[in-house]
């Protein structure tokens, strides 16, 4: 395959931006599935109480918020000593697969307490196994060209492939599961298939880019304290960060609760695959309109354009008791509109902030930003569901094992309306006030470039930390 070079480091084959964005279907797998599954398994499957499965998603993905950067400062060294991320792609993409299939593979015959145990121990290595994948894939952008635009390319595919991914899986699991009447078998077989399509994503990214040059080095930084002390100091990250740290909680959620909004509020159990294409496919359709957008508008008001997109159709749910289902479904597609942006907006400007950062810092720390900004990723979306737990457990929701039939007392209906609804509603308004502080302009963007080609011209080496 064709690699970047120094001289023509705006120009990426089609072939490097295919496989980049290949790897953004086995990060739906992990993002998505867990998300809209792990909780009505615990709860629905396992009979674990919903407060104890709030902590059982939760604690996991604290975790990552340590491990997340150091990730990141061992993928930095990598790249200083031997000019490669690449080996941190594979090691992810090879552990993932199994022990994302033993998330859901606790024995139905333990009691609810050993389950959520089960349960904890192989989220907590899956989620150490995706960070090792995640953290070098954001940093790739910022590391193969130099050019704004360019980016944005690839982050338009990557979004379009991940866009797929979420409908595949989002669609897909809940199929499968539904096939063996939502049993324990059901569920193993559900997470040994996507397991695998997870794992070829994956490692087909890290084939496609295995050859792919990076055009400068990264200097890592010495200890967890100093990357934070990166990340803290550059408010352009810290405002981006924020506001797709909140989205993330809103997203996150609103998937949390869609089984349950499905099952209790619609009363269809089984429509929650349905549910899932209305608020994806209509994203595959927008990526390109987004993009679009972005080239004529800029990236920020197309963020906040897609970020209130989104809040009108969550909105418009609450009223999803009166209404037809079709109308439910609408609505729903209202909020997949607004969700393809936010995905794409967020991932392009990310590079552009790291970007600028070499050029006026003069030191490349892409690993430092893109562990906290993974670490804040995968804590936003695990306290997202975590929150759709306690709201459950506030209104009184019942739990039940596979082979129970229980019956919701009228508070925890609202309940899960409100978790589909109104939360992601008030989480994404939360993060209003942050995006609308982004200051990372087209102009600071070219003269950051400008200022880099002067440095390569004088052949100025960067300052090492």
């Amino acid at each position: 395959m064709a690699t970047a070079s120094a001289g023509d480091n705006s120009r990426l084959t089609r072939g490097q931006t295919l496989s980049y964005a290949l790897g953004s279907v086995g990060t739906a797998g992990f993002a998505t599935v867990p998300g809209l599954l792990l909780a009505y398994y615990l709860t629905n499957s396992l009979g674990v109480a919903a407060g104890v499965a709030a902590f059982v998603l939760l604690l996991p993905k604290l975790w990552d918020v340590a491990f997340l950067p150091i990730v990141g400062n061992l993928s930095d060294r990598s790249v200083a000593k031997r000019g490669s991320r690449r080996p941190f792609l594979l090691l992810g993409g090879l552990a993932l697969p199994a022990l994302f299939a033993l998330m859901f593979a606790a024995p139905d015959a333990w009691p609810p307490a050993a389950g959520a145990l089960w349960v904890f121990v192989f989220f907590l290595l899956a989620a150490s196994a995706f960070a090792f994948f995640q953290v070098p894939y954001i940093a790739t952008p910022a590391e193969i060209t130099d050019s704004s635009r360019e980016r944005t390319t690839m982050v338009a595919w990557r979004v379009g492939f991940l866009t797929f991914g979420i409908l595949l899986f989002g669609a897909g699991s809940p199929a499968i599961r539904d096939a063996y009447n939502a049993t324990p078998e059901g569920y193993l077989v559900m997470g040994v298939v996507v397991g695998l399509l997870i794992g070829l994503g994956m490692i087909g990214c890290w084939w496609g880019l295995r050859r792919t040059r990076i055009l400068h080095k990264t200097e890592s930084e010495p200890s967890f304290k100093a990357q934070f002390a990166v990340a803290r100091g550059n408010r352009t990250f810290r405002v981006l960060l924020g506001a797709f740290f909140l989205q993330a909680l809103a997203t996150s959620s609103m998937l949390a609760g869609a089984q349950y909004f499905a099952t209790y509020v619609l009363e269809r159990e089984r429509i929650n695959d349905v549910l899932f294409v209305c608020l994806v496919a209509p994203g595959i359709l927008f990526v390109p309109v987004w993009a679009k957008i972005a080239h004529k508008f800029g990236k920020k008001r197309g963020y906040l354009f897609a970020s209130l997109t989104f809040l009108a159709g969550t909105l418009l749910l609450l009223t999803a008791p009166l209404l037809p289902l079709v109308g439910v479904l609408v609505f729903v597609a209202i909020c997949g509109v607004g969700y393809a942006g936010m995905q794409m907006f967020p991932l392009s400007m990310l590079p552009d902030a790291i970007a600028v950062d070499a050029a006026e810092s003069g030191k490349r720390r892409a690993g430092a930003y893109t562990g906290f900004w993974t670490a804040g990723e995968t804590t936003g979306f695990a306290i997202g569901p975590a929150l759709v737990l306690a709201l459950l457990a506030v209104t009184g929701f019942v739990s039940s094992t596979a082979n129970e039939t229980v019956t919701q007392p009228s508070s925890a209906i609202t309940g899960t309306l409100l978790a589909f609804t109104l939360l992601p509603a008030a989480l994404l308004v939360a993060s209003l006030p942050l995006l609308l502080r982004y200051d990372l302009t087209d102009e600071r963007i070219a003269a950051a470039r400008a200022l880099e080609e002067s440095r390569d011209h004088d052949d100025a080496p960067l300052e090492s930390t």
